[in-house]
Parts: structure tokens; C-alpha cells; sequence
């Protein structure tokens, strides 16, 4: 007994080195470590993360184990990669895992805001004591005033004037003091209540990989003599995601556009990365390993089901999706790694420029490995890193929608001259320096061809009006009608630069012959419409220059017919 208790003592040390031994061989001699290790290196997926813990160990020779306590306890088992490198000349004999439970909360921030949160409800018992007390002595003074307004007794006599002036006057004063007591007691208890919700909010997001759980994972070395072994641990844990974000800068005198690249980090994972080697990886491994497969694609009648049956089937999808295992779809990427071996300064101001990251382009993704050390706290906080910056060549050009908006929208075609590809994401534009629009960035590989959308540009200015709206009969016996539209349609270039702008109107569709549209203006040779009715002009202006257009058509029907979709 003394002696399991004496083992169980020194297991809680920091470090720990001990040694059992059988019959004296030393080829049964087990060493325990607990390895001081810090996170190094975090690879970032879509919705996980690949996190590699490094430490240096010094073995004695045989036989030893590398404990990796206080990890995640949503670590996935299966994921676990181990390597290392010294002067022992080791051999990585297996690694396990194993989930440990424990009275206490092993996350340090969650610890932190259980420890917030019993505090503020502590401020939040003694409000409640005090509103008592209140309640108590408002209680007392209308007793009192109950006493002083009763009739007089033969034991009670009525009070004098004066004693009753200054026992109402008593009263009163206390009944004020007592209002403003409790309207600053409900100001402290709002005060406190969203304090605690704002704590509480925290809490749930960061106790899922918290909690009072953690996982420790043992690594068994055999070293054929002592020295020194650098070893390495990595691992799949949930709780994490990058997603893109852009800063699309436009020079309008220049056509070019500066391009600066981002990556949104958030991570919840249970532990800090503190100055880690950061890489973003366009990987997708949820999506596995093979394409999907084809299942019999039946036709049959349909048949009503009753609602108890539909509601039943809605339980049995809600319970597998509920008892699905968190790992589900999650490449397997367990390999155990057993090859163990032993200036001047200018007086020109320049803008300041992004640390860019290096790409590494794999056969079917790439990965983004950013340039400084990076910082990424587990509380779901976004952390902005940069990836790259391009300046890239624009060739500008205006489209506007009149009809539906009488603004012109500035897009650019750009081609991709870097080597990075552009993921989706969202992007904030500035034109020369202001800030004009929230736009997004479809995905673009490298080399090719898009679209940019910078926003509305004030400086092409836009017009649309109808300025003629006819009816008259038609036939000999005046049994049609026939309707003329005409709209107007001004362009006017006020930039000090020639500008292209496409202009987009159309004109309505007949689906029934009973219904004729004839389009009178643009000419046919001019702009002729699409199957859909679109028209298009592109117009070049100059500096200055205002241009107008005509949609003009008529709607011919016979009287008994009802026209619908007409303005």
C-alpha cells in the first residue's frame, strides 16, 4: 500500500523519471518521462487543424516512455504521427492514447471564466440580499404608516400634530431613500446579469474542448545507449478553420489593382498556439479520399405516408445523425514514423508592405506557410494573417443595370499573375484610397482570367426614366389595343479619364401568340435583343462626354385578352 501510494505521489510531479525494474536485468528496466513539450507548428484546414508538439528528451539507454499529458480531449486517436531525431539511436516501439478525467478544469481559459462566473454570482447572491433587506424594511414603514393613519385606541392614542408631522415626514423620507436604493439595486442587477451572460456565452463556446477531461498520449522508445532525441508529436483535432479575405486596393489613374491576400484563423481547440509555424492548406480532407458512388435510381408511385410515420422517420435520421462518430469522413492519417536517428535608410517615405507567405503546391492543393510566427488563441477569436500581396493589371470597365439601379458598377478584368491561387472569400474594395464596397472573389487559379467587382463609381452618372406611356385601339372595329413604351436612358462620363461603360436594358417577351411585341428602338442593325430580350449597347466615352438611348417597342393584344407582367 505505502508503495502504490509512494508511485502515485511522484506520477504528479512536473517531470518525471522512474525506473522498475525486474530481477535486476536492464533489459526489463521501464523509464517513464513526462516530456515538457510546446506547440510548434499547426497546419489549418477548413474544419480541422494537424498540430505538432516538439520537444528534447535525454534517454539513458533502453527502454522508455514519452508521457504527452494535458492534450485535447477531442484529439483524434487515430491521426497520431511520431518521429524523432538524435544522438540515442532510439526505435519508436508504439504509441497509445488515453482519455483521463479529472476535478478540475485542465484548460486554463476555461478555468479562468468558471472562476468569473462563480464570482459574479456571488455579486449577484448579495444583490438579491440586499433587494430582501429592501423589501423587508418597505414592509416595516408601511406598517408604521398603517400605525400612525389607524384610529386611536385606549391603549394607543392618537399622536399631536407635531409628532405626527415629523412621523409622516420620517416616512416619507425613508420611502424615497428606499426607491433610490432599489432602482441603483436593479441598475447593479442588469449590470451584473449581462456580465454574466457575456461570460456564460464564452464559457460554451470554449468547455466543448475544454471540459473536465483531457488526453494523454504515451510514446515507448528504445534507445541502445544514452543520448539526446528530438522528438516530435502531431495530431487531428476539430475546433479549427481558415477561411480567405481580401483587400482589393484600385489606382484608377494607374489600372492596377493591389491585391492583398488574408487568411482568417479561428480556432477553439482547447489549447493557445503560441508562436507557432502556421500553414493554411486548401486541402479539404472531409471531402475523403474517392468519389462518391452511384446508388440504383428508383421511380415508383408515391404513396402519403401518415404523419406518425413521417414523424417517426424524422426521429431515426435526427438519432444517427446525433450518434454519428465525431471522426466521420476524417482521413485516416495514421503512420507511425520509426526511422529515429542520431542597412542604410532611404529618405523616401514607402507604403508598408505585407510579410508574404510561401506557397507549396501539392498534386491536388496547396498550402500556405505564413512568413512570421503566428498567435491564435482558443477562444474562436478571428486572427488576421498575412498570405500574399499582388499588383496586378486591370483593364476597367463600367456596367450598369438602369432599369433595376441607375448606378454604374466599376469591374475589372484582371488576369492572376501570381503563383498563389484565390480562394472564395469576402473582399473590402477601395478605390483610390476610399473605401467604396463590400464585394466577394470567386476562385481563381493561377493564370487565369476574372472579373473583379469594385462597387458603384459616382463618377459615371446614370440616368433612367420612362417618358412615354400610349394606348389606342387598333382593328376596324377597334377590337385590339395596342400600347407604346418609350424610356430614355442617359450615360454621362464626369471622370478625366475615357471610360467604357456597358449599358443592359431589354424588353419584354411574348409566350402567346395572342400577344405581339414589336421593338421600335434601338434599331435591329444597331442592338439587336437576345432570346431573352436583353439589350446591350457599349459605349466609349470621353472625358465629359453624355450619350442617350432610346428603348421604344409597343404591346399589341385583342381586347379580351388580360395581359399579364405589363408596367
Amino acid at each position: 500500500m505505502k508503495t502504490r501510494r509512494f508511485l502515485q505521489s511522484i506520477r504528479r510531479l512536473p517531470r518525471l523519471a522512474v525506473a522498475l525494474c525486474v530481477g535486476g536485468s536492464s533489459v526489463l528496466c521501464l523509464r517513464a518521462a513526462q516530456v515538457d513539450s510546446r506547440i510548434s507548428a499547426v497546419t489549418v484546414y477548413q474544419d480541422r487543424a494537424v498540430v505538432t508538439r516538439s520537444a528534447t528528451v535525454q534517454l539513458t539507454g533502453g527502454t522508455t516512455e514519452l508521457v504527452f499529458a494535458n492534450l485535447p480531449q477531442a484529439l483524434n486517436e487515430q491521426s497520431l504521427q511520431v518521429s524523432g531525431k538524435g544522438t540515442a539511436q532510439a526505435t519508436i516501439l508504439d504509441v497509445s492514447a488515453k482519455q483521463t478525467f479529472v476535478d478540475y478544469t485542465p484548460n486554463a481559459r476555461v478555468k479562468e471564466l468558471e472562476d468569473q462566473l462563480r464570482a459574479l454570482g456571488k455579486q449577484m447572491r448579495g444583490i438579491d440580499d440586499r433587494a430582501t433587506l429592501l423589501n423587508a424594511s418597505s414592509a416595516t414603514l408601511d406598517r408604521m404608516e398603517a400605525a400612525l393613519f389607524a384610529p386611536p385606541t385606549k391603549d394607543v392614542p392618537r399622536p399631536d400634530l407635531n409628532q405626527f408631522t415629523a412621523s409622516l415626514a420620517y416616512l416619507s423620507e425613508q420611502k424615497a431613500k428606499l426607491t433610490t436604493d432599489r432602482a441603483a439595486l436593479d441598475e447593479q442587477r442588469e449590470d451584473l446579469h449581462n456580465k454574466i451572460t457575456t461570460v456564460q456565452n464564452q464559457l460554451n463556446e470554449l468547455r466543448g474542448a475544454g471540459g473536465k477531461a483531457f488526453k494523454t498520449v504515451t510514446v515507448r522508445v528504445a534507445a541502445a545507449q544514452a543520448g539526446s532525441l528530438d522528438v516530435s508529436l502531431a495530431y487531428t483535432v476539430p475546433g479549427a478553420s481558415w477561411v480567405p479575405s481580401y483587400d482589393a486596393r484600385v489606382a484608377s489613374a494607374e489600372r492596377t489593382v493591389q491585391l492583398d491576400y488574408f487568411g482568417l484563423v479561428r480556432q477553439g481547440t482547447g489549447e493557445d498556439w503560441k508562436d507557432v509555424a502556421l500553414t493554411l492548406s486548401t486541402a479539404r480532407p472531409s471531402m475523403g479520399g474517392a468519389a462518391p458512388v452511384l446508388s440504383v435510381w428508383n421511380l415508383d408511385i408515391w404513396v402519403a405516408q401518415p404523419m406518425q410515420a413521417r414523424t417517426d422517420d424524422l426521429r431515426k435520421y435526427k438519432a444517427m445523425r446525433e450518434n454519428a462518430p465525431a471522426s466521420a469522413g476524417m482521413v485516416n492519417m495514421q503512420s507511425l514514423t520509426t526511422n529515429a536517428t542520431g542597412g542604410a535608410f532611404a529618405d523616401e517615405a514607402k507604403d508598408a508592405t505585407f510579410a508574404a507567405a510561401t506557397i507549396e503546391a501539392g498534386a491536388t492543393s496547396a498550402a500556405f506557410k505564413i512568413a512570421v510566427s503566428s498567435s491564435v488563441p482558443s477562444d474562436n477569436s478571428p486572427q488576421k494573417v498575412p498570405i500574399t500581396s499582388a499588383s496586378l493589371k486591370a483593364v476597367p470597365e463600367y456596367l450598369t443595370v438602369p432599369k433595376r439601379q441607375a448606378a454604374a458598377f466599376l469591374t475589372s478584368k484582371v488576369v492572376n499573375s501570381s503563383d498563389f491561387p484565390f480562394l472564395s472569400g469576402a473582399m473590402n474594395v477601395f478605390l483610390d484610397g476610399t473605401f467604396v464596397a463590400t464585394s466577394g472573389l470567386r476562385t481563381v487559379m493561377s493564370g487565369e482570367k476574372f472579373d473583379l467587382a469594385l462597387g458603384v463609381d459616382d463618377g459615371i452618372a446614370i440616368k433612367h426614366k420612362r417618358v412615354n406611356k400610349f394606348t389606342e385601339d387598333t382593328g376596324l372595329t377597334n377590337s385590339g389595343k395596342r400600347i407604346t413604351y418609350e424610356y430614355l436612358i442617359t450615360v454621362q462620363n464626369n471622370k478625366k479619364t475615357a471610360e467604357r461603360v456597358i449599358v443592359a436594358d431589354q424588353v419584354p417577351l411574348s409566350r402567346n401568340e395572342k400577344i405581339v411585341v414589336k421593338l421600335l428602338s434601338p434599331d435591329a442593325k444597331e442592338v439587336k435583343p437576345t432570346d431573352e430580350g436583353t439589350l446591350k449597347w457599349t459605349l466609349d466615352l470621353k472625358p465629359g462626354e453624355k450619350r442617350e438611348l432610346t428603348v421604344k417597342f409597343t404591346v399589341e393584344y385583342d381586347n379580351g385578352v388580360n395581359v399579364a407582367g405589363l408596367e
